[in-house]
């Protein structure tokens, strides 16, 4: 397909975009039609049909894709008459087209643009996600570093630290620290924590918070006592997620949170390297 050709489909492909007042970006099944190549709205509404199978297959809602609409058309005679269209997200126009016919060269555009423009935003996804397991991450050390603190006013030395902290993991996950560490994979000089995915994080985090708040209120000043509350602020965390269907020891492990952190750190790097700069 010639650059000259690809340009122009580009355009005209992204000059049919509409957006919707919820600022989804989104096109109209009339218009797409015509730009993968369908004389007949009968054969395309077929192609639509298809894809709105394959959504469903990939366990997408339907009606978040394809919306069911009427609007009013002018006819040559001066008056109205109002047909059926459908919008279709980015998503369900990639689907659309992978479901064409792929001897038409519009449809072999098509399914490169959409799946080129479906991955990015799946990139950008994927990067939000990563963004915020670190900030989860740190907030669970800050958070640690301030009941190391507390434990110190209270007790007069904070080596008691990591007793707490196993204790609460031992209630957290109905598992000693060590036990989940063999079973995330995690080496002996690692934190659990840099292992956990995102809701473990915020889960012990949450915890920490309380215990370092009743340990002020309620001037807990010994192992004892602080290991306590910690533990049941722990198990009453674990309640929570059981009740929602979420057990905390069968959860897969997620990447080694430092790697991340380097790998943002890295791409935000080169972000700024390959940006354009305006000439002096």
């Amino acid at each position: 397909m010639k650059n000259e050709l690809i340009r122009t489909l580009t355009e005209t492909f992204e000059g049919h975009a509409q957006e919707a007042e919820s600022g989804v970006e989104y096109w109209l099944a009339r218009d797409l039609q015509h730009l993968l190549g369908y004389s007949e709205w009968r054969n395309f509404l077929n192609v639509v049909n298809k894809a709105k199978a394959a959504c469903e297959g990939s366990e997408q809602v339907i009606e978040n894709h394809f919306v069911d609409i009427n609007k009013m058309v002018e006819l040559g005679s001066g008056s109205q008459r109002e047909i059926s269209d459908i919008m279709l997200t980015r998503y369900a126009c990639y689907l659309t087209a992978q479901n064409g016919d792929p001897g038409k060269q519009q449809i072999a555009f098509a399914q490169t643009y959409f799946a080129m423009q479906t991955r990015k935003a799946e990139l950008i996804e994927q990067r939000l996600l990563e963004v915020e397991r670190v900030s989860a991450r740190k907030k669970l050390s800050a958070t640690e570093k301030e009941l190391s603190g507390v434990i110190y006013e209270r007790t007069g030395g904070n080596h008691s630290f990591a007793l707490i902290r196993s204790k609460g993991d031992q209630a957290l996950f109905g598992n000693s620290t060590q036990t989940m560490k063999a079973r995330w994979r995690v080496p002996t000089s690692r934190p659990l924590a840099d292992f956990a995915p995102t809701i473990i994080l915020k889960a012990k985090d949450f915890a920490t918070e309380i215990t370092i708040h009743n340990a002020r209120e309620n001037n807990l000043d010994s192992e004892p006592q602080i290991s306590g509350e910690h533990v049941t602020n722990n198990q009453a965390v674990r309640n929570t997620l059981l009740e929602r269907g979420i057990r905390p020891e069968r959860l897969l492990p997620a990447e080694d949170v430092k790697k991340v952190e380097r790998r943002l750190a890295s791409e935000e790097k080169k972000a700024l390297t390959d940006a354009p700069r305006l000439e002096e």
